[in-house]
């Protein structure tokens, strides 16, 4: 399991309200914002629960990234935890609202999870789903 994990948008305003919006139809909110007034920096989203993995929005050139890195470039799947097939429900629809590319209406798939998918605002696959 994670302890956390942190994207690179290519805007970091557009992003962290495209989250906002979305993450919070599953529960997990804003916990930190480290926006610097050029526009770089870093959101953390979480639940607030103790040690739970938390998740960063960020925009501008981390130390880890090598030559010919860049936002957007190479799209990530990221798959968030929801509370009940509600929260999924409202995740979707929420998510298309805020400017998202629909990836999978919600609906029952592998395994039995209850799952939809997104491509947000660099084309990353994001996903909301609960085990039934």
């Amino acid at each position: 399991m994670f302890t956390h994990m942190g994207i690179v948008f290519r805007d970091l305003k557009a992003s962290g309200t495209f989250y906002r919006a979305v993450l919070a139809q599953i529960g997990v909110r804003l916990l930190e914002d480290h926006t610097q007034p050029d526009g770089t920096g870093g959101l953390v989203f979480g639940t607030h629960a103790p040690r739970a993995p938390f998740f960063v929005v960020s925009a501008g050139r981390p130390s880890f990234w090598v030559a010919g890195s860049a936002a957007a470039k190479s799209p990530v799947h990221i798959a968030f935890s929801a509370r009940s097939r509600e929260a999924v429900d409202g995740f979707h629809p929420e998510g298309l609202r805020c400017g998202a590319a629909n990836n999978g209406a919600p609906k029952v798939r592998r395994g039995g999870w209850y799952n939809a998918f997104l491509i947000d605002l660099d084309g990353n696959n994001i996903e909301a789903g609960v085990r039934e």
